[in-house]
């Protein structure tokens, strides 16, 4: 047959491979991004015997850790664990230098991971994608990219990242701005000199927290505008030994069971985020007298309520936690208005995501360093030479957007998706991000999501929950080639249910606190319908109803012959 075009369509039958397809932009799949989640995509596909391609924005493999090149971006999980288990001979050769590895060096990791299974020869970089649809007639997939290149795929896979697409605010006259502007998330390849600068930052969640200590150092001035702010927790972050390095090798095949069966894919093997072995929550806040705390804190610092279980589930627990938490602060900062100004207030620990540190709270005691709490009077707006708010006028040479993500639904809200009846992704979650696993969408079949919403995602270790998802994708395309299943879809009460469930999980949690707008619920974009979006019943307990799923003959899916 014959498209509008007049360019003669052959139909393949289910079963028969792209890569048999004489057509250079016919694939059996297509895959959006080549950050660690579209790199392990591409070397399990390969194995399958199928034609795939991956489509990169960038002009190199990493994604997050390719764009993120902010002064102090790190990980927040530690090194031996945010790495790859899929090769034993990768796991033994790779060094890593810290505890919690920095941008330059996760970079590098992703860098030789490419390298060693020659993975660049499937990508192709300077590639953004434009529109995706879903040819019904065909069955296929009609991916175009901003150059005009179009590519036709039975399977379409997002690998777009969770925090890929940066959020920049509207701030009135920001256009007027004379100096530099910078994004956290689209730092210059070639690195920033702030000698002599005077600079201003706006916003202190993680970036801003990572980025202030380091820029401080430099700038001649650093004016830091905080909207909220932030509870952190010092990184212990210190160099690995060969000792401990070789000692949690030997333990690799362990220390992966127990990441894939834990709720965060976080074990802290041999060591904790304050130098000490991870401790399991078990006794009571509320229990304790004000004295008891009082030496808690003394003793423990930021640590001090980390041991009780009601905190995360009691908000009268909590908000003790949190005022121990203001305690150990005002004994950190030197200036009694500038640690009024850093103490987080009215919402509880837990209901974003948790933040480390390396001597931020030490940098506000520095001569060049200011504060100022937008509580106290916000931005009216950006001038030629600063920033005015309610409180008056700062003048900076530079200006530094540390505000963060489009989280989760931003980079696929962003391409031109269309899947059954011409229906688009923006229609079919105009009220909130609707999946089934967090692996597929019901009207969009033949497309997964990586770490997509409703799936544990960002609340754990990514490195862990990408792994799943790869594998568990593989094998569903690979159950579909072998049984001559031309399509897989969830159907609509599916999807409802597992909304109902993930919910239903995260109620009674800080994440839903009434007093918590984190960007897990989307309140960072102006406009974003508020719905909870990862999952939060442990990657463990994921992992196990995914696979039960797939036991149950893909119970929830449709499966079109």
């Amino acid at each position: 047959m014959f498209d509008f075009l007049g360019k003669l369509i052959i139909e393949r039958p289910a079963g028969i491979k792209m890569s048999d397809s004489k057509n250079d932009n016919q694939f059996d799949v297509v895959v959006i991004g080549a950050g660690f989640a579209g790199m392990y995509m591409l070397h399990k596909l390969r194995a399958t015997g199928l034609k795939v391609i991956v489509l990169e924005a960038g002009s190199d493999v990493g994604g997050t850790w390719y764009w993120n090149r902010y002064p102090g971006a790190r990980c927040d999980v530690p090194s031996m664990e945010y790495s790859y288990s899929f090769s034993s001979e990768l796991q033994q050769d790779w060094d890593w230098s810290e505890v919690m590895a920095g941008q330059p060096e996760i970079l590098k990791y992703a860098e030789h991971v490419a390298d060693r299974f020659t993975l660049r020869k499937d990508i192709k970089f300077d590639t953004r994608v434009k529109s995706a649809h879903y040819e019904e007639a065909h069955q296929n997939w009609l991916i175009h990219t901003e150059d005009g290149t179009s590519y036709e795929s039975r399977y379409c896979i997002m690998a777009t990242g969770c925090l890929s697409v940066t959020n920049t605010p509207e701030i009135p006259g920001a256009e007027n701005f004379d100096g530099p502007i910078y994004h956290t998330g689209q730092w210059p390849h070639e690195g920033v000199d702030f000698s002599d600068v005077s600079v201003g930052i706006i916003g202190t969640g993680s970036s801003g927290i990572q980025a202030i200590p380091v820029v401080a150092e430099q700038a001649k001035h650093l004016t830091i505008f905080q909207r909220t702010p932030n509870y952190t927790m010092p990184a212990y972050n210190k160099p690995l030994t060969s000792e401990f390095r070789e000692k949690a090798r030997a333990n690799y095949d362990q220390i992966r069971a127990d990441q894939r069966a834990s709720l965060a894919g976080i074990v802290g093997y041999g060591f904790g985020f304050g130098g000490a072995d991870l401790v399991e929550p078990t006794d009571t806040l509320k229990n304790t007298t004000p004295e008891e705390r009082a030496k808690l804190v003394e003793e423990q610092g930021f640590g001090a309520f980390r041991t009780f279980l009601d905190v995360g589930l009691d908000p009268d627990a909590n908000e003790m936690a949190c005022e121990m938490y203001r305690q150990h602060l005002a004994t950190i900062i030197e200036d009694p208005k500038t640690a009024q100004g850093l103490m987080p207030r009215n919402y509880p620990i837990g209901c974003k995501r948790p933040v480390i540190d390396t001597d931020y709270y030490q940098t506000f005691n520095r001569d060049n360093v200011t504060l100022v709490d937008l509580r106290q009077g916000g931005i009216q707006q950006v001038t030629s030479t600063g920033v005015a708010t309610d409180q008056g006028h700062y003048e900076v040479d530079a200006l530094i957007y540390a505000t963060g993500f489009d989280a989760m639904t931003g980079a696929l809200e962003r391409i031109d998706i269309k899947g059954k009846n011409g229906k688009s992704i923006k229609e079919e979650w105009h009220a909130g991000p609707r999946t089934y696993l967090g692996l597929q969408i019901h009207g969009f079949p033949n497309m997964f999501t990586i770490t997509g919403p409703g799936s544990p995602s960002v609340l754990s270790n990514m490195m862990v929950s990408i792994e799943q998802h790869v594998d568990w994708i593989a094998d569903c395309i690979g159950h579909l080639e072998d049984n001559q299943v031309r399509a897989i879809e969830p159907e609509e009460q599916a999807v409802n249910d597992w909304i109902l469930h993930v919910n239903e999980v995260a109620k009674g949690s800080m994440f839903t606190a009434p007093s918590c707008n984190s960007w897990y619920l989307g309140a960072n974009i102006p406009g974003k319908p508020r719905i909870f979006m990862p999952y939060v019943g442990g990657v463990g307990e994921y992992r196990n109803r995914c696979d039960e799923i797939v036991a149950e003959g893909y119970s929830g899916f449709t499966l079109s012959k």
